[in-house]
């Protein structure tokens, strides 16, 4: 489905932000993205989501290259934008429409489908919207507000979803829904998270960038949380000293910063 090979990219003016990351993603694949806040997470999703392109290497999608050419061509630029959606971590930054209804029904007017009033509908039930269609987004709560975003992008019927830090703005019972609802999905996900204890819940394999913009681990979720010299590499773990009466110890802890 996806075929990076040899991404790197820097902003104009600063440092790499990705250096020469190479990977696959196979139909079907639930992917986390693991790392620190500014290893580079959230710019190689926009990079796989074709909005920024990568100063050096490629990015293909079904075989065809995602690049600003492509991208500018009608047929394909409808087929990805349909395809492949895009999460943002802070849900306001999507929302923009008058009503919860217009937010789940835009992408389905811009794709000009069928149905659009009885596809709204159905995901706004799924969802636990049916009672919030008619007000205005900015009143809704975090939660709320990511479940009318992922309703919005899942209308679509997309192949490969893109979540950047989903859970980042959810308390624990809107994020116990959310991980509920991505283990009852087919498409294909990937999703970044700094919080190992969220990892194995979000997919069973793990790409993890390291604070150099480097992937230093593609495999298992779970043999991860083995390999202490790769968590340590990342700063996802700190040893860290304590003293039990006269005897100090010392062990590792993990980062779970929310």
């Amino acid at each position: 489905m996806l075929a990076i090979e040899g991404v790197s990219h820097a902003y104009t003016g600063s440092n790499t932000v990705l250096d020469n990351v190479t990977f696959t993603i196979q139909p079907g694949e639930k992917v986390v993205l693991l790392g620190t806040n500014g290893c580079g997470k959230t710019t190689l999703l926009k990079c796989l989501n074709g909005l920024l392109f990568p100063s050096q290497g490629t990015i293909a999608y079904s075989g065809i290259s995602v690049t600003r050419k492509a991208l500018k061509e009608r047929a394909f630029h409808a087929r990805f934008r349909q395809e492949v959606v895009f999460l943002f971590q802070n849900p306001d930054a999507m929302l923009f429409n008058p009503t919860v209804y217009d937010e789940i029904a835009f992408g389905l007017r811009q794709m000009e489908r069928n149905k659009i009033d009885e596809t709204v509908r159905r995901w706004s039930d799924m969802f636990g919207l049916a009672a919030k269609l008619d007000k205005p987004p900015f009143q809704l709560s975090n939660g709320e507000k990511q479940k009318v975003c992922l309703a919005a992008l899942l209308a679509l019927e997309p192949k490969l979803l893109l979540l950047d830090e989903p859970t980042a703005n959810l308390d624990p019972h809107s994020t116990g829904w959310l991980i509920d609802l991505l283990r009852g999905l087919d498409t294909t996900a990937i999703v970044t998270t700094h919080n190992l204890s969220l990892a194995s819940e979000l997919g069973t394999r793990t790409l993890l960038l390291s604070e150099a913009h480097q992937l230093i681990y593609d495999g298992p979720t779970g043999a991860l949380f083995k390999d202490t010299g790769k968590l340590l590499e990342a700063n996802l773990v700190h040893r860290h000293s304590h003293e039990h009466g006269a005897v100090e110890h010392a062990h590792y802890h993990i980062h779970d910063w929310d």
